[in-house]
């Protein structure tokens, strides 16, 4: 008979989350009745202590505001992981605790999909976990980037037109504009856009953030964050499955 597997997404307030419904649609379709996925919605990073006490759990998911945080929690991790310094899905197996980024897989597939030969340099809106996969994946494809956040020198209040237009290429990796909150919006100098400028924005839900219809406004291509979690989501069972 077969053991119960439960897999997961730790966050703090993610009941917007879409893994709960991708990963039970993929169980039900490959007939596998004795997995499960949950969404743990811990309000501090030490309650993971408790679930990986769970022997019943097989892999987690890791989003918003625990990428960083979890790892002082974990055993290893890839030599991926190393580098990129941010953690999105962990592996328990023989009483390890394994760390891997399946988002910077998930963010170079979105990317090269849709990047031109005139997106030669980068704004990148944000400083957190997923910010670290973003700059991971530009430096492996030689694109050179500025970090636009609150807390470097340039930041949201000093970001020009001229900047926005020396720069073709722009991820917003802020969880501003995210379900419920649909309504916010980076304060950012959309007018410097064109349509030779792809934008990225990291958030799936909404489909369409008011940073990506602002975005649109100025005939800049749009691209939102859904595939890249399709890829990463898809990265992360290929982890669990792996021997």
């Amino acid at each position: 008979m077969n053991r119960k597997q439960i897999f997961g997404l730790i966050g703090k307030n993610i009941s917007y989350s879409f893994s709960k419904k991708y990963f039970t649609d993929k169980f039900n379709k490959l007939h596998l009745s004795d997995n499960q996925y949950e969404i743990f919605d811990l309000p501090e990073i030490n309650q993971v202590e408790n679930l990986f006490s769970n022997p019943e759990i097989k892999g987690l998911n890791v989003t918003i505001p625990y990428k960083e945080q979890i790892i002082p929690f974990l055993d290893e991790l890839s030599e991926e992981a190393q580098k990129i310094g941010a953690i999105n899905c962990i592996k328990l197996k023989n009483g390890k605790k394994i760390g891997y980024n399946t988002d910077a897989f998930g963010f170079e597939k979105t990317l090269q999909l849709h990047l031109k030969d005139f997106h030669k340099s980068a704004l990148i809106l944000g400083n957190g976990g997923a910010a670290k996969a973003v700059k991971f994946v530009l430096n492996k494809l030689n694109i050179p980037f500025k970090v636009v956040a609150r807390n470097t020198d340039f930041n949201f209040e000093n970001l020009t037109e001229t900047d926005v237009q020396n720069h073709q290429l722009i991820i917003q990796t802020t969880p501003v504009g995210t379900f419920p909150n649909e309504q916010d919006c980076l304060n950012f100098p959309f007018k410097g856009l064109s349509n030779r400028h792809l934008i990225i924005d990291l958030i799936y839900n909404p489909t369409y953030t008011q940073f990506i219809k602002n975005a649109a406004s100025y005939h800049a291509k749009t691209i939102n964050g859904y595939f890249m979690l399709e890829q990463q989501a898809e990265k992360a069972w290929e982890i669990w499955k792996s021997s």
